[in-house]
């Protein structure tokens, strides 16, 4: 792979303090026991970060939450406060402050996906040398990845979607294509927002919870 001074990988990521994370799962485990797996997730997915010769910078949401977030991840890193009043706009705004930064290729992953192969991260970064943007696909109809090229970049992307829906990624998907033919389309991957999907999380990777 080239050199990755001119990648970046944006982290995104909520503050867990006041329980408000992983509602749906919370709803049935408990907010307490979603909370602290969600500090797993967050845990597992730096090291996983961790692994990859890129540069990240974690970039968090509300914005006034950077010490306690800090507190849990460690001051170690480079921290983001999310800017804008829906996700689409956050993540827009991250990707333009991203570039203006002199990054060439960037990409944003969430924090439901606590397994994601570092294969596929770096694979998004070989998509990007060839392509004007790359997605990762979500088995709830998601996306747990997506990336652009400096020079290509679609914020149209992040525009009138209905967020938090099955219909997020082809939504997404089908506005791409009105301004480019060039996406790198990435293995389906799973979230991890309900029991079924924690268990489906264990099945993969026995003692799941005491990973971290």
């Amino acid at each position: 792979m080239p050199n990755s001074d001119d990648k970046c990988i944006l982290f995104f990521v909520k503050d867990p303090s006041d329980g408000n994370v992983k509602t749906r799962l919370a709803a049935q485990i408990g907010t307490d026991e979603a909370t602290e797996l969600y500090k797993c997730f967050l845990s597992d997915l730096l090291g996983m970060l961790k692994e990859i010769a890129i540069r990240f910078e974690i970039v968090f949401y509300p914005p006034q939450s950077d010490v306690r977030i800090k507190e849990i991840l460690g001051d170690s890193f480079s921290y983001i406060p999310q800017q804008g009043s829906d996700l689409g706009q956050r993540m827009k705004n991250a990707f333009l402050a991203a570039f203006n930064k002199g990054y060439k290729k960037v990409v944003i992953i969430g924090s439901d996906s606590p397994d994601l192969p570092v294969k596929f991260v770096k694979d998004a970064f070989v998509g990007l040398e060839s392509h004007d943007a790359v997605i990762g696909p979500a088995v709830d109809g998601g996306y747990y990845l997506i990336g652009f090229n400096f020079k290509n970049f679609i914020p149209q992307a992040f525009d009138n979607i209905q967020w938090s829906t099955a219909g997020v990624f082809t939504q997404t998907v089908n506005i791409l294509k009105k301004y480019t033919s060039e996406i790198h389309l990435l293995p389906q991957w799973y979230d991890i927002d309900t029991l079924d999907d924690l268990n489906l999380l264990n099945q993969r990777n026995t003692g799941y919870g005491d990973k971290s």
